[in-house]
């Protein structure tokens, strides 16, 4: 079977199970309550989850409240 590659890692679904990291960088976070909306803080927890076993990290960057203010595309892919 052919995995799915992202970047330098291939997922084979089905072979094993993968760990997801969930980090919530946005201020209003309900899990995290704003302890990563830092872009250094964001990246120090990453890395953290990906020493602890994480194969993918699932980067929640958009509130979903009902108040919320959408993200733009632009701030999507801001660098």
């Amino acid at each position: 079977m052919n995995g799915l590659r992202i970047g330098k890692s291939v997922f084979n679904w089905g072979e094993r199970t993968y760990i997801m990291g969930i980090l919530n960088i946005t201020p209003d976070s309900f899990s995290d309550g704003d302890c990563f909306a830092d872009i250094d803080a964001a990246i120090a927890q990453a890395r953290k989850m990906a020493v602890e076993g994480a194969d993918i990290i699932d980067v929640g960057g958009e509130s979903t409240h009902p108040e919320a203010i959408p993200v733009t595309e632009k701030e999507e892919k801001r660098e």
